[in-house]
């Protein structure tokens, strides 16, 4: 026999007990606290570059592109469809080498799953017990087309999918990045540009899109309950390579905290009391930021205070005799 229903359990807001969401921002300006939403783009315009970055980011308080400040760091999972675990790993290697991050010590997990449907209650089963286990600040899931069986341009087979989600932040308050393609033809709007049932822009708390505006490949930022943010221009290269925002300098008093403590530091170890007058921040402050360096592998304890951690050169392997030491590598997708 069926158990009777019950009504739907109510509590009074001002009675609610509730995560800290800090200042409303996991990435300040780039993604807010808990959200879900799409890092949408062309194709080869660098979404994946964009949603790794942004797990590196938070998973190692450093600011995200070098400029947007994590507010609320923590392990992070990422799932990529259409590239293996090989070249992930490079990516973010390489990502953790340019911001000058321990990769050993990277909370950034890869879901080591042949396949990964949004729409099926089995998989979803088995990707919230391995969220309820992780309980990660962010979770990344590229691209949508390669998470379900349904039809994209269906509004129930989206809906699903969509609704699993949410549920799924609600749940474990994780914050979702949903990477898709946009249409070709483009429209007034970037949201409206994301491909598929019109769902998915209505569902974004935080959306990020990477289009192509005179010729530059450029970051346009909306959120439900934030101001936007301003246009930037992006550039992938260097290396390792990396996303990088064009003209993206900040003056010593507008970087970012972390950026100024690692600046301070750079040329000597300094004691604590010399590095806060240094910076110019309360003891507080310096306190909760060093703390995020030293865990993240940035700075190191030495004898006369804090340092700047500098890893050991690895050594290259050389080849046995008679193999040529010359090699190809892939074309790096976006």
């Amino acid at each position: 026999m069926a158990d009777p229903l019950t009504a739907l359990p109510v509590t009074r807001l001002s009675r609610m007990t509730l995560p800290e969401p800090g200042d409303g921002w996991l990435i300040e300006g780039l993604w807010a606290h808990e959200a879900v939403g799409c890092v949408g783009g062309i194709p080869k315009a660098g979404k994946t570059w964009l949603a790794l970055e942004m797990a590196l980011a938070v998973a190692s308080g450093q600011p995200c592109l070098g400029r947007f400040p994590v507010k609320n760091p923590g392990p992070t999972l990422v799932y990529c469809a259409e590239d293996g675990p090989q070249a992930v790993r490079a990516r973010v290697a390489g990502l953790a080498k340019a911001r000058g991050v321990d990769f050993s010590r990277l909370a950034v997990g890869w879901i080591d799953a042949p396949a990964l449907l949004l729409d099926d209650p089995a998989h979803q089963e088995r990707l919230a017990l391995t969220v309820a286990a992780i309980r990660p600040r962010l979770l990344v899931l590229d691209p949508l087309a390669r998470l379900h069986r349904g039809d994209e341009n269906s509004a129930s087979d989206v809906a699903h999918v969509l609704g699993y989600l949410r549920a799924l932040q609600r749940e474990h308050h994780v914050a979702i990045v949903l990477v898709h393609h946009v249409r070709k033809a483009g429209a007034a709007e970037p949201g409206q540009a994301l491909r598929g049932s019109g769902d998915l822009h209505a569902w974004g708390d935080s959306n990020a899109y990477l289009l192509r505006r005179d010729g530059k490949p450029t970051l346009v930022v909306e959120h439900r309950a934030h101001p936007a943010l301003d246009p930037v221009v992006l550039r992938l290269g260097g290396d390792p390579p990396r996303l990088t925002i064009e003209g993206g300098a900040m003056s010593p008093s507008t970087a970012p905290l972390d950026d100024r403590i690692v600046a301070a530091l750079s040329p000597r170890p300094l004691t604590r009391t010399a590095l806060r007058d240094l910076v110019g921040v309360r003891n507080e402050t310096l306190g909760t930021a060093l703390d995020r360096l030293l865990s993240a592998g940035r700075l190191v304890r030495v004898q006369d205070g804090l340092a700047v951690h500098t890893p050991a050169p690895v050594p290259v392997p050389v080849p046995a005799s008679g193999v040529g030491g010359n090699g190809t590598s892939r074309e790096q997708r976006a």
